[in-house]
């Protein structure tokens, strides 16, 4: 039984002769007539009882009408959900995030325009830093991330540039330097900072550790964080002066100041987008060809 079949036989049906069916599905009689038979044949029944005046179905041919309505009708929606998988409008795209671009327009805007053109695909974020992030691509557990590019592109992991961000100075707004603002990095030598650890994002940490290291600047690491959003909440707290990301400052936080340097604008931070070479997702694909087209 095929589906060719089926709706030739409901055309015969709804038509009330293999005549107006002909014209409906625009087959030639006989070889409607045909593939009526072969229906038959394959089912080992007979669907209509014929007379001068048209066909009339049996009590199995009552039968099959309306279940072969039902297959076309789920055939459709198969044969459409299927296309949409196929051509990324729908699906899901886990996505990994860091956690100081969460709330930036740039990610905004980008999330937004996906959604607006792939408003059948779920969306799962997470919240993680730059190291993390990676980790999990090489484990094939996050379909793409929004990171901070190191020197090198690990094996089977392929990037493309979404913006070069830059560095900048965070100090609560109660501090000394609120108000009398350094000019250097080498003014800040005896100031308390709050900072990472490199175990948790290696990448980030040494292109910092690298550019201060031109500078002849080593921060006097009186705390620690977790992230760059940890950070900013103990700098607000008073508890010393941090350096981030140059997009943090688009995040609000109460009692943080942020300065800029000329030495920290020079740190270019390129953030992009990764994924694993081999992912073959259609929503992936879908919004790596949105970030090309907006770059």
């Amino acid at each position: 039984m095929e589906f060719r079949q089926l709706q030739y036989f409901i055309a015969v049906v709804e038509e009330g002769s293999v005549t107006g069916a002909s014209r409906r599905v625009h087959v030639a009689q006989p070889a409607l007539t045909r593939q009526i038979k072969l229906l038959e044949d394959s089912l080992g029944t007979q669907l209509f009882t014929r007379h001068a005046q048209g066909m009339q179905l049996t009590i199995t041919g009552r039968a099959l009408y309306e279940d072969a309505q039902e297959l076309l009708e789920r055939r459709e929606q198969v044969m459409a959900r299927l296309s949409a998988i196929g051509n990324g409008r729908s699906g899901k795209l886990s996505l990994g995030i860091t956690v100081t671009h969460l709330w930036v327009p740039l990610v905004a805007q980008l999330l937004g325009e996906y959604r607006e053109r792939y408003e059948g695909v779920a969306f799962e974020v997470f919240p993680l830093l730059s190291g993390p992030q990676m980790d999990r691509l090489q484990k094939a557990t996050l379909d793409a991330g929004i990171l901070y590019l190191g020197d090198e592109t690990p094996t089977g992991i392929s990037t493309t540039l979404l913006h070069v961000d830059s560095l900048i100075l965070a100090v609560p707004e109660a501090s000394h330097l609120a108000t009398t603002p350094p000019t250097c990095l080498t003014d800040l030598s005896n100031e308390p900072f709050v900072w990472g650890t490199r175990s948790v994002s290696p990448g980030y940490f040494d292109r910092l550790t690298a550019h201060f290291n031109r500078y002849n600047f080593t921060p006097r690491v009186m705390q620690y964080g977790a992230d760059n959003i940890v950070g900013l909440s103990m700098v607000a707290a008073g508890l010393g002066i941090t350096i981030v990301p140059a997009s943090a400052n688009t995040t609000l936080i109460p009692g943080v100041r942020f300065i800029r340097l000329a030495e920290l604008d020079e740190c270019e931070m390129p953030l992009g987008l990764a994924w694993r070479t081999d992912n073959d997702s259609p929503p992936l694909a879908n919004l790596i060809a949105l970030v090309e087209e907006s770059a």
